[in-house]
């Protein structure tokens, strides 16, 4: 991808490092790199880009060289480093994944592949490409993790000339882009280093007008604090130093993205951000660790609301680290982060962290991270779940964004495992956070020992227990309980799962119901060549397709018993359908002109029997209404001009003998095993031919629905009305006219 956001410094077009120069990084820190692999992928990849500039005017292999030289900074393998020079390679230039895995090991192709994949979906909706392509993203990681950091060392570099770019709209979309996917995983895998550069680019590019103003503020601070920074590293040292301390102390300066946040979260003014200037103190040990944090606190005031401990308790990410604040010279609020070197590489590389030498191979080591306080790894596996959960490519990104934007609140199990979830977390999120199946089947929950609804809000600390039901199915609203996407997809899932088998069943029972009307046995044997003959695959599906309306009950007699049926007439589905094709069969009229084409309201939906009138309207034809639609009242204020005008109709012989249409019936059903059934029964018995159901609202209790059903006229409609009012678990019903 070409691009760029600007970072200061900006990186301008200039001196592209040799080949030696990337070997010579490499070795630093694995003396045994093969610099000779390195040196053939440096010119495979210069060779290959020859003839392709970026918008900088740089050569483009510059870009690949460049994603190279950050993932050395990152320590990252040979392999790694190569693919950074061939990732764009197989997409960009004539190059296969044949000769890549030839010249440079299947290692190095299958990581390139990897990276390629992301780059290959062509669909029209943009927010759909993005939402696939993260997708294929999050599959590639589950491979190897090292996709992931090739990408974010891609997108770094991109970021950092995106001001190239020429297009200001496409600047901002890879800004937006980088903002609300790859800064996030950055900081899920604890790549602090790339996570804030990035943040601080994609914030440039998004809203300058902000980063500049929270720069000059930060440039006159930096000249009325020096001093006062100076001294206070400086007394910090020395009192470690009396106490017996090996340390480093250094200030740090709060990132400008990170300012803005905060501003925007707690709507503060700059002047009282306490902790733009903090000092990070690192030691040699954990136990230092504690000792500096006591002297600390003996020469100087803490903030008690300000303290928290990582090293017993890491964030997720395996960041690991004391904070805490004090009240310093001048009565001013200072922040300290103080850790041990390990922590420190962790904290700014995070996952990077991890690859050293082992059994003679320089490889990621994830015993030592799961050693060292977690894998960050792990942090991974929500997005594959909630990838396994199902759902289209946007509903997916909507909920691993959820996933990746919240901040952190922190709650145990029963047996002390400790389980971190976004602000705002509920007992269900914790639930499908510890085991989908424990979610799903939660009926109550235990937090610190009380029995407490499953709405509430967690906070730090929390043990929960999670009161299990034998029900797999989501009691209606669920999803309004729950903040974390991986809870979100599960819902979502279990709720198409409960869907599929309420339109099984009724499916069964319409099949039934069928061979019952025909004096035939129901036998699931009979529906082997039907389904050949109705295109589905299994009963299972015929089931579905016919509580889903899809298939009649008609339809299916005649796949199973071909040509051995007499045509009845007492199903409507038998008769000719009325629609916009044949209206001028069904509907006459002395004011219609010959050839004028009619069409049936869908406001209404016209049924033999109804008293009709027809609107003509210019350019459309005659639309057919019935008498007292109230969609009539609006067309009689239109502009004369409009060219409406009123047609005298009728419906035909036969429409009231040979035909059959479509009527809507709402109901409110009670939310009860078997009500659909119920509702399918006596449709059938009152010689209707359900098309369609849909649900239109769902409480605790009750479902509000829609059913599209086949009938000869109005009166049949009205008769099948009376009948489902009849029905024990119908509250209410009513034909539907007016949408």
């Amino acid at each position: 991808m070409e691009g760029a956001a600007v970072s200061a410094p900006s990186e301008a077009p200039g001196a592209i490092p040799s080949a030696d120069d990337l070997i010579a990084r490499v070795k630093s820190y694995h003396p045994g790199a093969d610099g000779e692999l390195i040196r053939r992928a440096y010119e495979y990849s210069r060779e290959k880009h020859a003839h392709q500039k970026r918008h900088s005017g740089e050569p483009y292999y510059g870009h690949t060289v460049a994603v190279a030289m950050l993932l050395a900074e990152l320590h990252l393998d040979v392999a790694t480093v190569c693919t950074g020079l061939l990732h764009d390679t197989v997409e960009d230039t004539e190059a296969t994944l044949e000769e890549i895995a030839e010249l440079f090991g299947e290692d190095v192709a299958r990581l390139v592949d990897g990276e390629t994949k992301l780059s290959q979906m062509e669909l029209v909706s943009q927010r759909t490409r993005q939402a696939e392509n993260f997708q294929k993203l999050v599959l590639a990681i589950t491979d190897d993790v090292r996709v992931l950091l090739v990408k974010l060392c891609d997108r770094l570099h991109n970021m950092r000339t995106l001001h190239f770019m020429p297009k200001p709209e496409k600047r901002e979309r890879i800004a937006r882009e980088t903002l609300e996917i790859y800064a996030p995983l950055a900081r899920r895998i604890g790549v602090n280093r790339i996570c804030v550069e990035l943040e601080d680019l994609a914030f440039r590019n998004i809203n300058p007008d902000a980063y500049e103003s929270i720069n000059r503020r930060l440039s006159a601070l930096r000249t009325t604090r020096a001093s006062a920074i100076a001294a206070m590293s400086s007394l910090l040292s020395q009192r470690l130093e009396e106490a017996g301390i090996d340390c480093r102390v250094f200030g740090r300066e709060k990132r400008p993205y990170s300012i803005w946040r905060k501003l925007e979260r707690k709507g503060t003014s700059f002047d009282d951000i306490a902790d733009i200037y903090a000092f990070r103190v690192i030691v040699t040990s954990p136990d230092d660790c504690y000792r500096t944090l006591g002297v600390i606190h003996q020469n100087w005031r803490c903030v008690p609301e300000r303290f928290h401990d990582y090293i017993s308790t890491p964030k997720p990410n395996n960041y690991r680290s004391l904070h805490t604040t004090i009240v310093g010279p001048h009565n001013v609020r200072i922040e300290l982060q103080i850790r041990t070197e390990a922590m420190e590489a962790v904290a700014e590389t995070g996952v990077a962290a991890h690859w050293r030498y082992k059994s003679g191979k320089y490889a990621y080591d994830a015993k030592a991270a799961r050693e060292a306080g977690g894998d960050p790894l792990e942090r991974l596996r929500a997005f594959v779940e909630i990838l396994d959960h199902g759902g289209d490519p946007d509903e997916f990104l909507e909920h691993a964004k959820l996933e990746m934007l919240s901040d952190q609140v922190y709650a145990f199990t029963p047996k002390g495992e400790l389980i971190a979830l976004p602000q705002g977390a509920t007992p269900l999120d914790f639930a499908f956070a510890v085991h989908t199946e424990l979610g799903a089947g939660a009926v109550g929950v235990r937090i610190n020992g009380r029995e407490r609804p499953l709405r509430t809000r967690l906070r730090n600390g929390d043990t929960v227990e999670i009161i299990k039901g034998g029900v797999r199915q989501p009691p209606a609203g669920w999803e309004d309980l729950v903040v974390t996407g991986r809870a979100k997809a599960a819902i979502r899932k279990l709720i198409r799962e409960t869907q599929q088998q309420e339109f099984e069943r009724l499916g069964r029972v319409i099949a039934e119901h069928a061979f019952q009307r025909e004096g035939k046995a129901f036998k699931e044997s009979l529906l082997d060549d039907a389904l050949s003959r109705l295109d589905v695959k299994t009963p299972e599906a015929l089931y579905q397709a016919l509580g889903r309306g899809q298939v009649t009950s008609t339809q299916l007699l005649d796949a199973v018993f071909p040509g051995q049926r007499s045509k009845q007439g007492e199903d409507p589905s038998q008769r000719e359908l009325i629609d916009d094709e044949k209206a001028s069969l069904f509907v006459h009229g002395g004011g219609l002109t010959p050839g004028v084409s009619l069409h049936f309201a869908k406001c209404c939906s016209p049924l033999p029997g109804d008293r009709i009138v027809g609107i003509m309207r210019k350019d459309e034809g005659v639309e057919v209404h019935v008498i007292d639609c109230e969609r009539l009242a609006e067309l009689e204020e239109e502009d004369p001009e409009s060219g409406a005008g009123w047609v005298d109709l009728k419906w035909t012989p036969e429409a009231r003998t040979n035909s059959a249409a479509i009527g809507r019936i709402h109901a409110t059903v009670r939310n009860e095993p078997g009500a659909l059934a119920e509702i399918a029964i006596a449709v059938r018995e009152a010689r209707g031919n359900i098309v369609n159901i849909k649900s239109i609202s769902r409480s605790r209790d009750f479902f509000d629905m829609a059913f599209d059903i086949e009938v000869f006229d109005v009166r049949h409609l009205s008769n099948i009305v009376a009948a489902l009012k009849t029905c024990d678990r119908v509250v209410s019903a009513e034909r539907a006219r007016y949408e």
